[in-house]
């Protein structure tokens, strides 16, 4: 069963275009019966409304009558967080102050070239009860706030787009870690410099991406392969390699939603599993995927904790939590100056990904050129293309830093908020150049 609250406002043309807020309430009930799965879902959640839809899936069960256990135990969290200001207890003026600061700090930072700016917030309150026939029974609450801002600079015939985009598991309390302000001038002050940025050469070259870039790349080129559904259906190139080499000695991957105040986080998955940490690639070796219930059965296991879903109107499927290369024992700034030339990239923008091939094509969205170990012109138009498991293999130093990115990952039609990090890494060889017909924010990916 869940209760979702929400709150959204966004500001264009230096007004407040809107703001709406909603209470969504409903339930979903699942019956699994050998290879046979039935799903129900009603916003009716009276005691008969609740037992029609279980009724409904009921027909699915069958392989005979099996002894239900209703005698229920209280689940506890492996983890914890504190929220610290509750959504629901900040009036929609203050919410609406953030967005207006930020609107005019976007635009002071040049009131002739920054032509366009659009603010976004947004906050969900989200409560969830979960029951299975094993007995067991979860109560859980999750927080959720973001904010975006987006700044359109022009100069001539020139347009140029900056983005930034901010979120946690937590309330308003937010923007004690990030200032509006700072949010809404790093994206005007982007999209100036892109400005005056050259064309990005084409061709291949060694790529470093900084901690600053977030786990983009890892999430959609790799992660969706390590999700136990895909693998079982050989619709991942991991399929079968459990215990092989998969990666470059110096990565290791892990998925955490047990990460304090991380926009991925969760202390239960939405099947009443508890979040826990499930190390993937250790250096180098495929040691794990991410599991639901149902994948788990199948492989004679247990989940450990990713069975996510959109809302009760959705069956829950192996998805991502916060997923992470981890960092390594190199000083960034080395592994710049051991670059003698190629490409830093600061920010990912939108792309494609064949997620059963790992094939990627990825926009630049911030990128310099790296001359004799140094940092050098802001270029523009950079796109990465190649194949996310090769990138793997031809990582050769990882960074001790570790960045995080935020956003929605979409999959079988359902988004779950999710955040991404690595640290800055040094790719051997990737092929620059061209553009991609990919969203401004991703085309797999939202914010």
């Amino acid at each position: 069963m869940e209760e979702k609250r929400s709150t959204g406002i966004s500001c264009e043309a230096g007004k407040i275009e809107r703001v709406h807020t909603g209470v969504e309430a409903g339930a979903g009930i699942r019956v699994l019966s050998g290879d046979t799965t039935a799903y129900a879902y009603t916003n009716d959640l009276s005691r008969e409304g609740l037992l029609e839809a279980a009724q409904i899936v009921s027909h699915a069960a069958v392989s005979g009558k099996k002894g239900v256990n209703l005698d229920f135990v209280r689940v506890k969290p492996q983890v914890d967080f504190v929220f610290e200001e509750r959504p629901e207890e900040v009036s929609t003026e203050r919410k609406a102050a953030v967005v207006e600061s930020a609107d005019k700090a976007a635009r002071a930072v040049d009131k002739d070239r920054i032509k366009q700016v659009i603010v976004g917030y947004g906050d969900v309150v989200q409560k969830v009860t979960i029951a299975n026939s094993s007995g067991n029974y979860v109560e859980d609450e999750r927080i959720r706030t973001r904010f975006i801002v987006q700044a359109v600079a022009a100069d001539g015939q020139v347009i140029q787009t900056g983005f930034e985009a901010v979120g946690s598991l937590c309330g308003f309390e937010l923007f004690k870690s990030f200032s509006p302000e700072e949010v809404a001038a790093s994206a005007a002050k982007r999209a100036l410099e892109m400005l005056k940025a050259r064309p990005a050469p084409a061709g291949r070259m060694p790529v470093v991406m900084a901690a600053e870039a977030g786990g983009t790349m890892v999430h959609e080129a790799c992660g969706h392969g390590l999700e136990a559904d895909l693998a079982q259906k050989n619709l991942s190139v991991y399929a079968g390699k459990k215990g092989q080499v998969v990666a470059s000695e110096e990565v290791s991957v892990y998925d955490d939603a047990t990460i304090n105040s991380k926009y991925g986080s969760y202390r239960f998955d939405d099947e009443g599993a508890p979040a826990r940490k499930v190390n993937l690639i250790e250096k180098g070796v495929l040691v794990d995927f991410m599991y639901d219930r149902l994948t788990a059965v199948k492989d004679g296991r247990e989940s450990n904790g990713h069975g996510r879903r959109e809302s009760y109107q959705h069956k829950p499927i192996p998805r991502m939590g916060n997923t992470c290369i981890a960092p390594g024992r190199t000083d960034p700034e080395k592994i710049i100056r051991e670059t003698r030339n190629g490409l830093l990239v600061k920010k990912m923008g939108g792309g494609q990904v064949n997620t059963t091939t790992g094939d990627f094509v990825f926009d630049v969205a911030e990128g310099y050129l790296i001359k004799d170990g140094e940092t050098g012109p802001m270029v523009r138009g950079a796109t990465l293309t190649g194949n996310g498991p090769e990138v793997l293999r031809i990582i050769e130093m990882v960074g001790s830093d570790l960045g995080f990115t935020i956003g929605t990952c979409g999959k079988d039609g359902q988004g779950v908020p999710v955040s991404d990090a690595q640290p800055t890494i040094a790719i051997k060889e990737l092929t620059i150049g061209g553009t991609t017909s990919g969203e401004p924010n991703g085309k797999i990916r939202r914010i």
